[in-house]
């Protein structure tokens, strides 16, 4: 049975796996365009800086983001000066370090998409006086749909499941930054382990049902 609080967590975990995966979509599917197809020196170096997140432990880029975000860090500096406090234990701070921590699971399935279109296709358009803008909308996104499909699954289930970073930029604050993985661990720590099994076989079936519906998508040709 869950209670209002797990609930609470629950909400907010949506809320912030809907919009970092919303921002992702309008920030990542630009960068995976621009490295599935530039030929720059710098290609490699923006491939592993978006990578970074895949190798790094949780617990070093959320302390890096506190103290970029902190009231002494550039980051921080900014939003103080333009009025906005600090980001560090407030939920657009949550939004801002899941949007870097989850950047990678939305950039690689996106640039492995664009790289595997047809680009014949995208010649053709050309030829026919298609402007680079409506190649891309018209041909190009039609043929990478399943990677945004994969992307978009990808990026909304690793959030949901964050614990380290943000537990390191938000804290533990009932409504503003406890989300479920926080919540879990509140439970464990209170030796609530009927509620704890309670929230973590809600989240179990979700990521089960949500991961068995893309295989169904996959094998029916949509993804």
């Amino acid at each position: 049975m869950l209670h209002a609080d797990d609930w609470a967590a629950i909400f907010l975990t949506a809320k912030l796996s809907i919009l970092a995966t919303l921002i992702l979509f309008s920030l990542g599917t630009p960068l995976a365009w621009w490295l599935a197809h530039t030929h720059s020196r710098f290609k490699n170096l923006i491939a592993a800086i978006v990578g970074v997140p895949l190798v790094l432990p949780p617990s070093v880029i959320g302390f890096y983001l506190l103290m970029a975000m902190g009231p002494k860090g550039p980051v921080g500096i900014v939003t103080e000066f333009l009025g906005l406090g600090t980001l560090p234990f407030t939920f657009p701070g949550l939004v801002v370090a899941s949007v870097i921590y989850s950047l990678p699971f939305m950039v690689q399935p996106l640039q492995a998409g664009f790289e595997s279109s047809n680009h014949s296709m995208l010649d053709a358009a050309a030829t026919l006086g298609a402007s680079p803008l409506d190649r891309f909308f018209t041909v190009a996104l039609p043929m990478a749909l399943p990677s945004f499909v994969v992307a978009g699954v990808m990026t909304f289930t690793h959030t949901v499941g964050e614990f380290g970073v943000v537990l390191m930029i938000g804290g533990n604050i009932p409504g503003i930054s406890r989300v479920v993985s926080v919540q879990i661990y509140d439970h464990v720590e209170a030796f609530q382990y009927a509620r704890a099994h309670h929230l973590s076989l809600f989240l179990l079936l979700f990521s089960f049902c949500v991961l068995f519906l893309m295989q169904r998508i996959r094998n029916r040709g949509i993804a």
